[in-house]
């Protein structure tokens, strides 16, 4: 096994070449388009412009199979411009530090960070100090850190800790606009969906009429039965070893049907708290599209902010000033979009994830010539 001061040159150039890596499909190259809306041109998360996606993937030895995602809102100081943020709890067996805040205050003053339950504690601490190191927060004294995760320890030792500040800070550094890498990359490296290899998926829809872009990225961890277009794959494909997989939030006696997902949803329309929250739920009924049980031990959360320059707080802001918020009766396109977008993304992270093995278990991606079979039938 790596040392693991010795891996940090091994995740980092996993990150750099993921996308290189991939030859799997994305669910729109096989014909599996759900909708009515179309995607942004790269059909990701970073078509809702200036949004920055970067990973750290982890894997030492037969063990560690885990990592680090984060997406930043925009370019600049998040915390100096805050975006307009919400939160929406589908099921909360799970961890979603900073929820309160966002809550409370209807905004997101960090880049959103995903990683395994038991890093939640790391990722906090290395948002706080990434936060306290950018220019112009010298005389910053409370930071409300945005940390999600789902429990990848079907796949990893997640018991040794193996995800340190360096991990989460070197992934809030590498994030990028473009392409995102997805599968079984940063966050989603030893994730199980439906029984199969799991990850990383991200989405998007651009409305035509507005042209506003709504983008997922999904962290998919969960279990249920697996419909893709409507058709009851669960009835004719199962995994070979269902039943070790996946994990809830905790461990323990989980069920094949527990697990977690994580759902981060950005979009540049003028939406204010209110109905980025809503927003936010139609990522979590998105689910629903392809077989979620939401089970009782299953963490569904979903993020949503908005991008929009006139929904930002600018820090220590006392001034009233003018905002052009959408109104609600505009809101059902923007709806609709992210329930199109959430069912995309799981259907990618199955897509490109690639069979991962460890000593704790094997999860096995998703045969595709099968999967078209099928789907042709």
């Amino acid at each position: 096994m790596l040392p693991r001061h010795s891996s940090t040159a091994l995740v980092a150039a996993l990150s750099i070449m993921a996308l290189a890596a991939q030859t799997r499909p994305r669910a729109r190259d096989v014909g599996i388009a759900p909708g009515v809306f179309s995607p942004g041109p790269l059909n990701a998360i970073t078509d809702v412009a200036d949004v920055r996606v970067g990973h750290t993937t982890i894997v030492e030895g037969d063990s560690v199979r885990t990592g680090v995602t984060a997406i930043v809102p925009h370019g600049g100081n998040v915390f100096q411009e805050k975006v307009a943020g919400a939160i929406f709890v589908g099921n909360a067996f799970g961890k979603l530090a900073g929820s309160t805040q966002v809550a409370e205050l209807g905004t997101i003053e960090t880049p959103i960070v995903l990683t395994n339950t038991l890093s939640v504690g790391v990722a906090v601490d290395a948002l706080v100090r990434y936060t306290l190191s950018q220019r112009g927060n010298e005389q910053v004294r409370s930071v409300n850190a945005v940390v999600g995760e789902t429990n990848d320890g079907g796949l990893n030792d997640i018991r040794g800790l193996h995800v340190t500040t360096k991990h989460v800070l070197d992934a809030i550094a590498n994030a990028r606009t473009g392409p995102v890498a997805e599968g079984a990359v940063g966050a989603g490296t030893g994730t199980i969906c439906y029984g199969w290899k799991g990850g990383i998926g991200t989405s998007s829809r651009k409305l035509d009429r507005t042209g506003y872009t709504v983008g997922v990225l999904a962290q998919t961890n969960f279990g249920g039965n697996l419909t893709i277009a409507g058709v009851p794959i669960y009835k004719m494909l199962q995994p070979p070893n269902r039943l070790t997989a996946p994990l809830g939030p905790e461990s323990g006696s989980e069920s094949k049907d527990d697990g977690s997902c994580m759902l981060v949803v950005a979009t540049d329309a003028p939406l204010d708290a209110r109905d980025l929250h809503r927003l936010a739920a139609r990522a979590v009924f998105g689910l629903g599209r392809t077989g979620s049980a939401y089970s009782n031990g299953s963490g569904d959360f979903a993020i949503a902010f908005s991008t929009a320059p006139a929904m930002r707080s600018p820090f220590n802001e006392t001034s009233p000033h003018t905002r052009q918020i959408l109104p609600t009766d505009a809101t059902s396109p923007l709806f609709e979009a992210a329930l199109e977008a959430t069912e995309e993304a799981v259907y990618n992270s199955l897509f490109q994830a690639t069979t991962v093995t460890s000593r704790f278990g094997k999860a096995e991606a998703i045969p595709l010539e099968r999967l078209r079979e099928l789907l042709r039938k």
